[in-house]
């Protein structure tokens, strides 16, 4: 009896000790990937590994925008014990910068079923150090695994400078893609470069335990950073236009106003400047409101409007291209007749001029002279060859190709194009209202491209805020043109010029003004213009072309003054403001001092004026 009891129990023995090994081998053997991949996601878990935005500079390699390391804080629940995460929540909502609406949810996710809750993002050093330095002592106090609360190192989007360049730069959202943990742009330069400006994430392995930190692990997969842009903006003369716009929508009281600075030679913009600024860093409380998300575009490239009188000097470099045979620019043409064919209305000048040759035309602004040259233009060469002048050779009707979004490409009329409505967009009149700049939309970026063929003898540029990524000018205009056109504009600075107010005493200069009424529901509204100004310093050794714009200036007269609505009030004195700083700090020597030269001519300009005109 007792052998059996025995053998019992040594065959029980033998068949459990069986089930073991059979139990083993099943867990060990066969599904031992398993059951090991199980016990490490209870040890170890994967971060991503955090990577670098490429950082924007400046001409001067002064960082506009770069990435700051920052810290996300999260809470592994489980490692929690449930009495203690009251306790938990309360001590972190001391610390942390939370609004009462925010506890809640704040606390709610101490309770979920998991091991890894994101609790805040984006936290400084100083509030990193705060917790951790009560966390520790708590966690050790409360045999509390240190990991529980943990940090996940990252970067933000930092601008050093503020609002400079804020329209141009723009920035990146806080959130960023859960799967790729790239940032999404919001606009400008950081959305047109993304894809250099970009990283890639990498992944660290790390450990759960008591006697572990997060903090320590291992790196699996290296990040990788994005790569760094370098603008042609001189930060110092970015800085100054801005100031500079500042004070001058606040003095006329406009809507907003914006300036572009470029070299003429290569296309490098040297400062591109808008008021209201649009700070970076602030961006959701634009983008929250219907009125500031207006402050975010850069109207420079994103409006076209009517240029008025700024395209006259155009309208005389056409029509000495034409190479008239009896055109002269010293011919005496009348202008006090104001009517042209297809036209129902006269055409009117600001004052009346009985006479005027190629220099007292473009000094004066006036509007009929422009429109007997054209009228020859037309009746030698066509419609469609003055046109292609405007097109091909100043690149109106074209975008710049500028490295941002939403550049508007303007409009320039197509002969026998109809519009929707069914008339014609080129009729009979309208080579005169080019003339004088109506009937065509442009931007200012392209103005200031056109107005640069003229500055450099008459080559064309491409605009580029990227160093090194100039391309070869092309010659689109005869030298002579060009220094002929960019000789008679020197007179509209000058004593009797619309653009006086422009001058830069000491240098040579040269510009052209341009008041255009904006248009409202089809109508040309009374009230309401755009006042721009553009101009060449020095003009006989061109560094750089400045364009001014603004936007709906108070409609109104200043007694002695003039009409603080129009270009020679409102935008002429922020080019003389702008070009005069900026040749002081670039170092530009004085190549006028005395301005004896003009002063001769303009007095036998000013003779031959009184006696057609007296």
């Amino acid at each position: 009896m007792r052998k059996k009891r025995l053998l019992c129990l040594l065959l029980f023995l033998f068949f459990s000790f069986s089930l073991l090994i059979v139990q083993f081998y099943r867990l060990q053997i066969m599904q031992g990937e398993k059951w090991t991949e199980v016990a490490r996601r209870q040890h170890f878990f994967v971060v991503k590994e955090p990577f670098t935005r490429g950082t924007i500079y400046s001409k001067g390699k002064k960082p506009l925008a770069l990435d700051l390391e920052t810290a996300h804080l999260f809470v592994d629940p489980d490692s929690i014990p449930p009495e203690r995460k009251k306790e938990v929540v309360l001590n972190l909502l001391e610390i942390l910068p939370l609004t009462p609406q925010e506890y809640a949810s704040f606390a709610l996710q101490f309770y979920l079923k998991s091991r890894s809750r994101k609790l805040m993002m984006n936290l400084d050093t100083v509030k990193k150090e705060e917790i951790l330095s009560w966390w520790r002592p708590y966690a050790k106090r409360h045999k509390i695994a240190l990991n529980a609360i943990f940090f996940v190192s990252d970067y933000r989007r930092s601008h050093p400078y503020g609002k400079l360049l804020g329209q141009v730069l723009h920035t990146v959202q806080n959130s960023r893609d859960e799967v790729t943990k790239e940032a999404t742009p919001t606009g400008g330069i950081e959305f047109t470069l993304n894809h250099q400006l970009k990283g890639s994430q990498g992944k660290r392995r790390m450990k759960r335990s008591p006697r572990n930190r997060f903090e320590t692990g291992e790196v699996i997969d290296l990040p990788k950073n994005g790569t760094d842009i370098h603008l042609t903006i001189d930060h110092v003369l970015q800085a100054i236009a801005e100031e500079e716009i500042e004070k001058a929508v606040k003095v006329c009281q406009a809507k907003s106003g914006w300036a572009i600075m470029l070299d003429p030679f290569t296309g490098e913009i040297m400062a591109i400047a808008q008021y209201p600024f649009f700070y970076p860093d602030d961006y959701k409380s634009y983008y929250n409101d219907k009125e500031k998300v207006e402050h975010t575009k850069l109207r420079a490239i994103t409006d076209a409007y009517e240029p008025a009188s700024v395209m006259k000097p155009f309208t005389i470099a056409a029509a000495l291209l034409a190479d008239l045979s009896s055109f002269d620019p010293e011919e005496k043409i009348p202008t006090s007749d104001g009517r042209f064919p297809g036209r129902s209305r006269p055409i009117h000048d600001v004052g009346h001029y009985k006479y005027l040759n190629m220099w007292m035309g473009l000094q004066h602004s006036s509007n009929i002279y422009m429109g007997r040259l054209i009228q020859r233009v037309i009746e030698a060469k066509g419609n469609q060859w003055y046109r292609d002048v405007l097109t091909e050779r100043f690149g109106f009707g074209k975008k710049t190709g500028i490295e941002l979004p939403g550049e508007s490409p303007g409009l320039v009329p197509t002969p026998g194009k109809m519009h929707p409505n069914g008339t014609l967009e080129w009729s009979k009149p309208t080579p005169f209202s080019l003339a004088m700049g109506h009937n065509i939309q442009v931007n200012s970026l392209q103005l200031i491209r056109a107005i640069a063929v003229i500055a450099n003898g008459g080559y064309f540029v491409k605009p580029t805020l990227l160093k090194g990524n100039t391309e070869t000018p092309k010659r689109v205009l005869p030298k002579e043109v060009a220094d002929t056109v960019r000789h008679a504009m020197k007179y509209i600075t000058k004593q009797g010029g619309s653009g006086k107010r422009a001058s830069l005493p000491g240098y040579t200069d040269a510009g052209k003004t341009g008041t255009s009424n904006k248009i409202e529901n089809g109508q040309y509204t009374n009230k309401k213009t755009v006042a721009s100004y553009v101009g060449i310093a020095p003009a006989d050794h061109p560094v750089f072309v400045l364009s001014i714009t603004m936007d709906e200036p108070a409609f109104r007269y200043i007694p002695g003054i003039g009409k603080n609505h129009n270009a020679g009030l409102a935008a002429a004195p922020v080019f003389s403001a702008i070009a005069m700083r900026a040749l002081e700090y670039l170092g530009v020597p004085k190549d006028d001092p005395n301005d004896e030269d003009m002063k001769e001519e303009l007095k036998r300009l000013n003779q031959l004026y009184n006696d057609w005109n007296m």
